[in-house]
């Protein structure tokens, strides 16, 4: 059974059929992820995944590359209200992002952290209120499902098999059950799903 007086952790990403977050390109490479990101489902999903969270956990290749987009979409009185909701959440909540080489914040309420990720979320867990998002960063999800600290599983899968690419699931990561509780999918095939870890 899950303790409920600790926060819990959610994580978020998009991958392919083939189970890839990138492409064969290699970092970047989001050309088989890109075609859904805007879709109905995907705003949706977007929306649902920060709804309750009041920490962000990012790698810092992705908090540097959001840097560089999501607080523009905050101040575009102009974009879809979905985006701008995220985005103005993304500039504004605390965030911990995960380093072994910057020794400055890339944005503001931030903490560098250049230490193992499940003692950071363990850390993280027993403090404050609210779900903690690992958004978009493979590698500490990975990290986390390695020793069963992530609760929730939102994921968007594009109809595209990359070919090539890094994946999510590897192997070597230990057995683990989860209950679907949300299920969409979108006229161009997306689908988002939210799982839950069964305990």
């Amino acid at each position: 059974m899950s303790d409920t007086t600790t926060r819990r952790v959610t994580a978020n990403l998009s991958i392919t059929l083939d189970g890839r977050y990138d492409g064969p390109g290699g970092p970047g490479d989001l050309g088989a992820i890109l075609p859904y990101a805007t879709t109905e489902v995907a705003r949706r999903h977007l929306a649902r995944i920060w709804e309750n969270a009041s920490t962000a956990v990012l790698g810092r290749l992705n908090a540097e590359g959001f840097l560089g987009y999501w607080p523009t979409v905050a101040a575009d009185e102009d974009a879809d209200p979905r985006d701008r909701g995220y985005a103005k959440w993304l500039v504004d909540v605390e965030k911990v992002v995960f380093s072994t080489t910057s020794t400055e914040s890339p944005w503001d309420r931030t903490r560098l952290v250049n230490a193992p990720a499940a003692e950071v979320i363990s850390g993280l867990k027993a403090a404050g209120g609210g779900e903690i998002l690992v958004n978009s960063s493979p590698s500490v999800i990975t990290a986390l499902l390695a020793v069963d600290l992530v609760d929730r599983l939102y994921l968007m899968v594009c109809p595209e098999i990359a070919g090539g690419g890094r994946r999510l699931f590897e192997d070597g990561l230990p057995a683990s059950k989860w209950v679907l509780t949300h299920h969409e999918t979108g006229e161009l095939g997306e689908t988002a799903m939210v799982y839950d870890r069964a305990r």
